[in-house]
């Protein structure tokens, strides 16, 4: 099977580490076979090799000497003159039958050369569960001769190779091993630091120690992240700088429309520099989100804390209300928590007239603060989305409707500075519920 089809087959692993181990694997695997197969098959036609040069040279002096000999003295000298894998009868043999294979035809070829046709050979295989061959010779008195041949295994293995072959093998392993670890662990601590990455954060840099190429690809991704540190700042600076800037235009303007007379033009104009100045204010207070805003870390009892954010918009009259117990102490920045769950709550009441602050406590000290509404929600397509900048699902400029798409944006950055997290996801039975998950002490 291809590996495109083992690939396609569900076979082929989806990891490179094991795709490597397995073509190493397989590679060191087929050459140390053909090595031993070949080694193998070179012992086997030496010893083949030998062999049968002995058995000519030695059959042909054995079958001189019987011939020479008187007929009663022959077979004082059988069991001298046999070896290992043949011997010498005196007599027709076993009854046999016309043998025509490759190893009968080579031993016969063999014997019929030593003897120099001097004498009438017959080759026959004697029928049972081992191959053995009888040659059968007429002595010049016309005295039978028989030649019994049993060819054995040319390269018998040790009892002590199985054990060679297990050991050499389970170094193959090991080695190859140690060959994928070696190649695939910079893949896996750059594959974290980048799953880590956050250029907002003064993390170590990748260690450029190891091999060339390795040390390589960590110095390119080190710069890359200062880059894009870089970048992210400069974009940062940029925009509050401008939003900075455009305070004293923005108050100069507010001046002049306070003192013009009272006109609808004058009111298109005060609500225009309001929306503004609001979207210089969030603009500000992004830029400011970015590089956190300095504040340290306090502990606070979560339960006035919360109570004391909806008691706030309640006395506004807003429809603000906390479901659930809330309990429990966490070291956090109050300013920044206070400034994404009020974001949540402002989105609440802009989009759906009213806010549920919601608690929970869950697994390994993690604390879930949840504010839900019934309006109509996000598409989960663009739930995403709604977490960038600028980003408004109500295209209008309008405060109660548009506003300026930071708010999201500002509460995530602001999670990222004490630790934390924010989620956006659509309610069951409609509406939307914005998460902040915060450690607790």
């Amino acid at each position: 099977m291809s590996a495109a089809a083992a690939l396609r087959s569900g076979l082929w692993p989806n990891t490179l580490r094991a795709r490597l181990f397995l073509i190493l694997l397989a590679g060191l695997a087929i050459a140390y076979g053909l090595s031993f197969t070949v080694l193998y098959l070179e012992r086997t036609m030496s010893a083949k090799a030998i062999m049968l040069g002995t058995l000519e040279s030695d059959v042909a002096t054995s079958i001189a000497v019987l011939d020479r000999l008187p007929a009663d003295q022959r077979g004082g000298l059988l069991d001298r003159l046999s070896r290992g894998n043949y011997r010498f009868e005196l007599g027709p043999g076993l009854p046999g039958v016309p043998d025509t294979s490759r190893k009968a035809r080579e031993i016969g070829g063999r014997i019929e050369d030593a003897i120099g046709g001097s004498y009438p050979l017959r080759i026959e295989s004697i029928p049972g569960d081992i191959t053995r061959l009888q040659a059968h010779v007429t002595l010049s008195d016309g005295g039978p001769l028989t030649i019994d041949i049993t060819p054995r295994p040319p390269m018998p293995i040790a009892a002590w190779l199985p054990y060679v072959l297990a050991v050499q093998m389970a170094l193959l392993l090991l080695c190859t091993w140690f060959a994928v670890r070696q190649a695939i662990r910079p893949l896996g601590t750059l594959a974290a630091a980048a799953d880590a990455l956050d250029p907002n954060k003064k993390d170590p840099p990748l260690s450029e120690a190891g091999p060339s190429e390795v040390a390589h690809a960590a110095r390119a991704f080190n710069a890359m992240r200062e880059r894009i540190a870089h970048y992210l700042e400069e974009r940062v600076q940029i925009l509050a700088a401008i939003s900075h800037d455009l305070q004293t235009p923005i108050t100069r303007m507010r001046l002049r429309a306070d003192m013009a007379d009272d006109t609808p033009e004058k009111e298109k104009l005060v609500r225009d520099l309001g929306e503004i100045e609001r979207l210089v204010q969030d603009g500000i207070a992004y830029a400011r989100s970015a590089h956190g805003n300095g504040e340290k870390l306090s502990r606070i009892d979560l339960s006035s804390f919360i109570d004391s954010i909806a008691y706030d918009y309640q006395d506004t009259g807003k429809a603000v209300s906390v479901i659930g117990l809330v309990q429990g102490v966490a070291a956090t920045k109050p300013h920044a928590l206070r400034r994404i769950l009020t974001n949540f709550v402002d989105n609440a009441l802009k989009f759906a007239g009213a806010a549920e602050i919601g608690f929970e406590r869950r697994g390994e000290g993690v604390i879930a603060i949840t504010v839900m509404d019934r309006g109509t929600g996000i598409p989960d397509a663009m739930l995403d989305a709604a977490m960038q900048p600028f980003f408004r699902l109500e295209q209008s400029r309008n405060r109660e409707t548009g506003g300026t798409g930071l708010g999201l944006a500002i509460a995530e950055q602001l999670a990222a500075t004490i630790g934390g997290s924010v989620r956006l996801y659509n309610r069951e039975g409609g509406g939307l519920a914005a998460e902040v998950t915060i450690r607790a002490s």
